[in-house]
């Protein structure tokens, strides 16, 4: 058509506007992420990926943003993404379990916050049965992990947890998490699939025929896919 856009010119302006959405969504909007270790267990499983919803914890100017905007302050149970404070480059994902100004202490494994027992029953896992003392003779990482301060959480900072309390690298041993190091919550998981050792199949994929190799990979990944934890949001 006379004085319309050659048609590679439309297409090469819609791929850059989709570019353009695409980054910014993923850099202020949403963002996918996979889940590398065991650390929040059971609630969160390795292989489980996830959508972190990075809108939420934005910071905002101005009254009204806080009205029009869906955002809100972080709150005691988010599961947060954020990065690791020791190395800024990781990203690690905890449960916020305490904000600026509480008080945290581990009893026996038992979380207290301000002197008063939380009630973490439906997310907690205790993967080691043994509950070690404070005592000078118990190894430092032991004695951290299941007696813990009283410790103040500083302005500004918010102490974070693994589910998998037993075996999880967390607040405990390297500190609050400062709150421009917060990327985003936890939001949903949209695909949970098994990893190598686990997945049906998986050694078997390689062998054949290429043209078959396709179709045997789709099988595979379908086999290794936690269906019943698919689709489901993040508690």
């Amino acid at each position: 058509m006379s004085g319309g856009k050659p048609f590679v010119r439309e297409i090469l302006d819609a791929l850059l506007i989709a570019l353009i959405f695409a980054v910014f969504a993923r850099t202020w909007v949403v963002q996918a992420f996979k889940i590398p270790s065991g650390s929040m267990e059971d609630n969160l499983q390795v292989g489980d990926h996830i959508l972190v919803n990075k809108f939420v914890y934005g910071p905002v100017r101005f009254a009204w943003e806080d009205v029009l905007l869906p955002s809100r302050p972080v709150r005691r149970g988010d599961v947060a993404v954020f990065k690791f404070p020791e190395d800024p480059k990781q990203d690690f994902i905890k449960r916020c379990v305490a904000l600026p100004g509480d008080e945290v202490e581990l009893v026996d494994k038992e979380l207290h916050l301000d002197g008063e027992p939380v009630a973490e029953a439906g997310y907690v896992h205790f993967a080691d049965p043994v509950t070690y003392p404070e005592s000078p003779g118990v190894t430092e990482y032991y004695r951290i992990r299941d007696q813990f301060g009283p410790y103040e959480v500083p302005e500004g900072r918010y102490f974070c947890l693994g589910d998998n309390r037993d075996r999880s690298q967390d607040s405990r041993y390297w500190g609050p998490v400062p709150r421009s190091h917060l990327k985003g919550r936890a939001l949903l998981i949209y695909w949970s699939v098994a990893g190598a050792g686990e997945a049906p199949g998986a050694a078997a994929a390689g062998r054949g025929p290429w043209w078959r190799r396709p179709g045997r990979e789709l099988r595979r990944v379908a086999a290794a896919t936690r269906w019943d934890r698919s689709l489901t949001l993040v508690r």
